[in-house]
């Protein structure tokens, strides 16, 4: 999980998290100050109402008065429509730079995530980064579009009614002062704490979705082993805990407004009762009374609504907090600032010079003890070895998403960690033991490769790997929807979507993590004969499984415990008495078996 430090959190208790959002509001300050615009004409127009309805009722109803009162009333009516038309085009105007400024948070935000290395996804869940891509920015969205709406229309509401209170009547507006202590008081001792108790419940949330994507992610496994109901009840045990966070908040945020709502309208009787009694002693007009009563409501309306929206400010602080813990992560493998350029076009040729390596998340444990490997344009090798001999990482090393403690690694005669990451696996095709698929159609999952590739390439690269025929049989062709990580495919089928998009991206260096140990023989054969098409003039690093795949390869590299122990063609190494002729009699004698028993597939 992400963990910013603690002592820095606990001191977050104002709203510097909130500033943050600045730099992705600049861009739209022209509508902003629009927005203002708007906002101000209409608290105008609202501000002189009370003053309308104070002649009506002054003058309006007198007799001698008689014939003004349309008058009076036509400016009533006109200081409405102006209020209505501009408080609703500053309504759209906020609401529109909310969604706006929001949608471009979450598109940095998810840009700035997916460049994040392999490191920051050992220890963070894919659960709580969607939490905070969906339910943190809709926090700051309401806070940003509505939030700001209210809080600006009710500070300008606010800061005009107290200046025509002192206009209509000093001697009341003092008193109303003296007891504005009594309404800021409780947002000032309460805002803190919803704040504190608004990222508890949000950091809830999150775990509570963190569940959700973890078990969704591997359905298949949580129901072959019938844990369906032991799942569920960790889930209702993560979103119980995130209700009971989240009552404590509602809780407190009740509280809040429900004293500001107290302290401002009992304000008000206070106010009223003292006008009332200088009423009766004809010390200021009914009317007089009425403007001043009406401006003390939008100034306790105010209030309450500043009230009200400071709790969805602290709310929306600690999502900002939260959202920024993201963009503030920083990738551990970048770009240097003036990257070494790789020879065009490439050959194809690796270097691994005495490189060790552990990974981040276990640096008491060695994946690999100074290794030398040597891979010359065109080569085909095979890593072998038992479980946890180091053969993927060498792998996640070549990709660049590790740099080793020690050693370099080469790629073309350039070490890879003075080059552009990208540039590197730019000229790197990979075809995984588990393919991945999107969500999309066939013609999109083999495009991935080159995502500017025309129609007819990628129908090329399907040719290429055995794919065109059972692609042709699916009800919509390459328009067919794979459904989530290719579920409507068989792996065979899965296998040679992977090995198309490879072609399609015509690496001079390809990566195979044995794509076809998990196959039956028939669809191993179709398979095995794409690979044969992808590996052709291309130089070829394996993590072989497979009998018939180690046989094909120029060269055998046999790893244990992070070191390479021996190396050479098959017949060479089976006539030693090594760990690769034990390997090969216990993993490979019974395969070979198999296939001289079972008829080639037609």
């Amino acid at each position: 999980m992400i963990e910013p430090d603690p002592r820095a959190r606990a001191s977050s208790r104002d709203l510097r998290p909130l500033r943050q959002a600045l730099p992705f509001l600049r861009p739209y300050i022209a509508t902003l100050l629009l927005a203002l615009l708007c906002l101000c004409i209409a608290a105008g127009a609202m501000l002189g109402m009370p003053v309308a309805i104070r002649y009506v009722i002054d003058y309006g109803f007198a007799g001698e008065n008689g014939g003004n009162i349309d008058r009076y009333f036509e400016a009533l009516l006109a200081l409405a429509a102006v209020f209505a038309f501009f408080a609703g085009m500053r309504y759209y105007l906020v609401m529109w730079i909310g969604e706006r400024v929001v949608a471009d948070i979450r598109n940095a935000v998810y840009r700035h995530v997916i460049q994040l290395s392999p490191t920051f996804f050992e220890v963070t869940r894919s659960g709580e980064v969607l939490s905070r891509l969906t339910a943190d920015t809709t926090l700051v969205q309401s806070m940003v579009g509505a939030g700001v709406s209210i809080a600006l229309r009710s500070s300008i509401m606010l800061l005009g009614g107290l200046v025509m209170l002192f206009v209509t009547s000093a001697k009341l507006a003092g008193l109303i002062l003296v007891l504005v202590p009594l309404v800021v008081l409780p947002i000032l001792i309460y805002g803190r704490r919803v704040r504190r108790l608004s990222r508890v419940s949000q950091d809830r949330v999150a775990d509570s979705s963190g569940v959700a994507g973890e078990v969704l992610n591997a359905i298949g496994v949580v129901q072959a082993f019938t844990l369906e109901e032991f799942q569920a009840r960790r889930f209702s045990d993560a979103v119980e805990r995130a209700f009971l966070a989240a009552r404590q908040r509602l809780r407190t945020s009740a509280l809040l407004s429900g004293l500001i709502v107290l302290t401002s309208f009992g304000a008000i009787v206070v106010v009223l009762w003292v006008g009332a009694r200088s009423v009766a002693g004809g010390g200021v007009s009914a009317g007089t009374l009425s403007q001043f009563l009406l401006y003390a409501t939008l100034v306790a309306g105010s209030t309450t609504a500043l009230g009200e929206v400071w709790s969805d400010v602290q709310r929306a602080a600690g999502a900002m907090e939260r959202l920024m813990e993201l963009l503030s992560a920083q990738p551990t493998i970048r770009a240097p600032d003036k990257p070494v350029p790789l020879p065009v076009p490439g050959r194809g040729s690796i270097r691994m010079e005495a490189v060790t390596f552990h990974y981040p998340s276990r640096p008491g444990q060695l994946a690999l003890d100074r290794i030398t490997l040597d891979v010359k344009p065109g080569e085909t090798v095979a890593l072998v070895g038992p479980s946890g001999a180091g053969k993927s990482t060498v792998f996640q090393l070549l990709l660049r998403f590790y740099d080793p403690q020690q050693g370099k690694v080469l790629v073309d005669g350039v070490d890879v960690a003075l080059a552009d990451p990208r540039v590197v696996r730019g000229r790197i095709g990979i075809v995984p033991q588990h393919t991945v698929l999107f969500a999309a159609d066939v013609m999109e999952n083999i495009r991935y490769g080159r995502p500017h590739a025309s129609d007819d390439e990628v129908k090329s690269a399907a040719v290429a790997a055995v794919a065109d025929e059972f692609i042709a049989g699916l009800p919509e062709g390459y328009k067919s929807f794979l459904g989530e990580r290719g579920a409507r495919l068989s792996g065979g089928q899965q296998q040679r979507i992977a090995i198309a998009r490879a072609i399609l991206k015509d690496p001079p260096i390809l990566l195979l993590d044995e794509a076809t140990s998990a196959l039956d023989n028939a669809s191993e054969r179709l398979v095995q004969q794409a690979l044969r098409n992808l590996m052709r003039h291309r130089t070829t690093i394996i993590i072989a499984h497979r009998l018939s795949t180690v046989q094909q390869a120029d060269r055998i590299v046999v790893m244990d415990n992070g070191r390479i122990i021996d190396e050479g063609r098959h017949d060479v190494l089976m006539a030693r008495d090594s760990l690769y002729a034990r390997l090969a009699q216990a993993r490979f004698g019974e395969e070979q078996r198999a296939e001289n028993e079972v008829p080639e597939a037609v």
